[in-house]
């Protein structure tokens, strides 16, 4: 269940972050809106996924998906430029979360 929570919140954290974009510096009431109450259903999920998760595994799934997910909607949706060196920050992000998760005292 734990991980379930730890998508919606990863979701909450995109809705937030792609709305906090629209709201055009909070100026647009219903973006600003939606933008709020995104990450208050994401901050709730990560709680929830955290009580199975440990906090270094679930900040970091969420911290560096949220990351990957965002960057890839602003390149395809707002249509913002990346360069190569984002490119690999993002790849060295997914490296951490691999080895993380692949060393986790739970495993």
């Amino acid at each position: 269940m734990g991980y379930l929570f730890l998508l919606l919140a990863i979701l909450g954290e995109l809705l937030g972050t792609n709305l906090l974009k629209a709201s055009d510096g909070f100026t647009s009431l219903w973006e600003t809106v939606g933008s709020l109450a995104a990450y208050g259903a994401c901050f709730y999920f990560l709680a929830l996924a955290m009580k199975s998760i440990n906090l270094n595994i679930a900040y970091a799934l969420w911290a560096g998906l949220g990351i990957v997910l965002t960057t890839t909607i602003a390149v395809v949706f707002w249509k913002e430029p990346i360069n190569l060196a984002s490119i690999l920050g993002i790849g060295f992000i997914l490296i951490g979360i691999v080895i993380l998760n692949m060393y986790d005292a739970g495993h």
